[in-house]
């Protein structure tokens, strides 16, 4: 059973500007999408952080629903929720391997996304797996969100006179020298 391993736990991120996730959640088993979504915010709460829930009809539409806000709003990390049980068909290998490489690959294009689509054999994993007082992967995954923020604030801010970019005030435009005008 998974609560026999020991597993050593980050320190909570900290942050000196606020930070605000959006939670997609894929409620199909929803007392078990509650319980994630109640350790999520409650960790979230924790580091001081605002959020947003919004409900997608399940875990393959929980990757387009991130994509689709980093778009069009301005958080500064996803978490990502749901459950995904095995049936009697191969549609579960379809959904959780799809679900978790698209969020893998908007993770790659910089976005701060902690996954907490749990993938389960069966109810009573995805039962242990939920419990707000044992080890919550809603709370885990808002975690590994915070921490992805807190590295993208640290390097974001050491951009100014590394690498190659200009200076805002010097770019040109093909060619042209700093103050020509242009049309």
């Amino acid at each position: 059973m998974a609560t026999a391993e020991q597993h050593y736990i980050l320190p909570r991120a900290e942050f000196d500007k606020p930070v605000k996730l959006l939670v997609v959640r894929a409620p199909y088993y929803k007392d078990i999408g509650d319980n994630l979504l109640a350790g999520a915010t409650a960790e979230i709460e924790a580091a001081g952080g605002t959020w947003e829930l919004v409900d997608v009809p399940g875990a393959l539409e929980v990757p387009t629903a991130i994509a689709m806000a980093e778009r069009m709003s301005n958080f500064d990390g996803y978490v990502a929720l749901g459950c995904v049980i095995r049936g009697e068909t191969t549609h579960y290998e379809t959904v959780c391997n799809d679900s978790s490489r698209a969020i893998q690959l908007l993770g790659l294009q910089g976005l701060c996304i902690g996954n907490g689509i749990l993938t389960v054999e069966n109810r009573k994993q995805a039962e242990v797996r939920a419990d707000v007082a044992d080890q919550n992967k809603g709370g885990g995954a808002a975690a590994a969100a915070l921490h992805l923020i807190a590295l993208a604030r640290k390097w974001g801010g050491q951009r100014k006179g590394v690498g190659f970019l200009p200076d805002a005030e010097e770019i040109k435009l093909a060619g042209a020298a700093k103050d020509t005008p242009t049309a």
